[in-house]
């Protein structure tokens, strides 16, 4: 009976709201009692300089603190999954002013589209106007720091390039849950990671999109790896790779 009067109350929209509001609020404190240092930050601030759109990358872990990083001047779409938790996460984001795509990455050879048609039409037009879209590649489920395909897929059909990114906090807290979740505490010492651009030709092969795909995961789990190294706390593992479709595999 207490179980069910809780997932009822999980479920109040009050409660869900109120949830949001203390997700922007802590992210908010943690960003302003910090002390945050930006390592490789002109490789963005470049594209932002020149209104150049890209796709911003990070695990589904990491994604806390980077909503106050963005800055507020070029307009990004983070791509937020239809579960009931991706509207959690989308709602504390609009609290920086921040757009959200509802779905998920299109997957090569999936029949099961959860808004992935969508919401790639909605990032191909955002990155079309010049805007910016944030992709968590191993959301919204996992396996954890494990890429899909989808991301490379938004590269190759826009042009756009994946730019990696990640954090790492000195004091925090890893939750148990699939993605590892980092939670940063305030006054804490952090780093924000980013990497280098990843470009996907516009007539890449199967094979070639999975060799895209898996630089993209080497570039993030790089990124957190530095981020982790530079805080000295312990690096949060990746799951077991992915198995590689059969039509990448061939050559």
């Amino acid at each position: 009976m207490l179980k069910d009067a809780w997932r009822r109350l999980r479920r109040a929209q009050w409660v869900r709201d109120a949830g949001c509001w203390l997700i922007a609020q802590y992210i908010r404190l943690v960003w302003a009692t910090g002390h945050w240092e930006v390592r490789n930050q002109g490789v963005a601030q470049a594209f932002w300089a020149e209104r150049k759109p890209f796709i911003m990358s990070f695990w589904h872990g990491r994604m806390l603190v980077l909503p106050a990083l963005w800055p507020r001047s070029a307009k990004i779409h983070m791509l937020i999954s239809m579960h009931r938790d991706g509207e959690l996460i989308a709602n504390a984001i609009a609290y920086f002013g921040h757009g959200t795509v509802r779905g998920s990455s299109p997957k090569a050879g999936s029949d099961k589209d959860k808004g992935g048609l969508a919401a790639l039409r909605t990032m191909l037009k955002a990155l079309k106007a010049g805007e910016y879209v944030g992709i968590t590649p191993d959301g919204p489920r996992g396996p954890r720091m494990r890429a899909s395909d989808g991301i490379v897929t938004v590269a190759k059909v826009s042009g756009a390039p994946i730019i990696p990114c990640a954090f790492g906090a000195k004091r925090r807290w890893v939750l148990g849950s699939w993605d590892r979740f980092i939670i940063p505490m305030p006054f804490t010492r952090g780093v924000i990671v980013w990497g280098e651009p990843l470009f996907v030709p516009r007539d890449a092969s199967p094979a070639e999109l999975e060799t895209a795909r898996l630089k993209v995961e080497a570039a993030l789990n790089t990124v957190a790896n530095t981020a982790d190294e530079e805080m000295g706390v312990d690096k949060v593992e990746p799951a077991p790779p992915r198995a590689v479709p059969a039509e990448a595999a061939a050559t």
